[in-house]
């Protein structure tokens, strides 16, 4: 069974979206969410994933167990989030061998060239899109 990894923080908005999205479209995914602080966990579980963790270690033993992480840009760049992904967070999601879906966010004060403007649900979409090709 392909475990899919959410990982998010802040007050976890587009964790639980990712979380509801992933759970309503793809039911047979093993579904780990991982927040960066509490409050983003707790959004997340809310929102059904099967299981759920919070902090530094958690990212990085998840981020070798996953078979696709999906998230906010900033869980690849140390310090973003307001400083919530540490450098060791960071790495484990750009080290691991899972498959990445990063959705761009000007929250993390990183703009990615080539992307226009999108509304934070057309992002969610074409995530859930990736998602499912990954799954032919």
């Amino acid at each position: 069974m392909m475990t899919v990894l959410i990982v998010d923080g802040q007050g976890g908005r587009l964790g639980k979206q990712l979380v509801k999205e992933v759970r309503e479209r793809f039911p047979q995914l093993s579904l780990m969410a991982v927040g960066t602080n509490s409050m983003a966990t707790e959004s997340m579980l809310k929102a059904g994933a099967d299981r759920a963790a919070t902090g530094e270690n958690a990212v990085v033993v998840a981020c070798r167990k996953a078979d696709v992480i999906i998230g906010p840009v900033g869980i690849v760049i140390a310090d973003a989030l307001l400083g919530e992904v540490t450098p060791a967070m960071a790495k484990a999601v750009g080290q691991s061998d899972a498959v990445r879906i990063l959705l761009p966010s000007d929250k993390c004060d990183t703009f990615i060239a080539g992307v226009g403007s999108t509304g934070m649900s057309a992002l969610v979409e074409d995530a859930m899109e990736k998602l499912a090709s990954l799954l032919k």
